[in-house]
């Protein structure tokens, strides 16, 4: 890959530091991508909404990760919505190795880097 792609995450808030393992494989010297992170504490307004469509509309796919954390993270489940609006390539893959949690409209993966790879390298 000659350029690098731009890759958005949607994650709960709660799975901070698996989404912070996640990006840190950006930060490789020569990591063909990059991630946008929109990962806010304060209440989902219509600006951070606006935002974040943006952005997405910027990226060239979207990573979600995939918990328990996600049935009832509001911001992650608007910001799936948005990437399916915009048309945004989805890989969904579990956060964790014990939790197999499913979310209706996204198919999920096991996380492991071959399978993010194939995902970037076929953006």
């Amino acid at each position: 890959m000659s350029d690098k792609k731009i890759i958005f995450i949607a994650f709960a808030i709660e799975d901070e530091r698996q989404r912070d393992f996640l990006t840190g494989q950006s930060l490789l010297n020569k990591s063909p991508f990059e991630y946008i992170d929109m990962s806010v504490k304060e209440p989902y307004t219509s600006e951070w909404k606006e935002k974040v469509r943006t952005r997405i509309r910027r990226c060239n796919g979207v990573i979600v990760l995939v918990s328990e954390n996600s049935l009832t993270s509001s911001g992650q489940k608007w910001e799936i919505q948005c990437a399916k609006e915009e048309e945004k390539p989805i890989l969904a893959i579990w956060a964790y190795s014990d939790d197999r949690t499913t979310l209706t409209g996204v198919s999920t993966k096991v996380w492991n880097w071959t399978t993010i790879g194939d995902f970037i390298d076929n953006l």
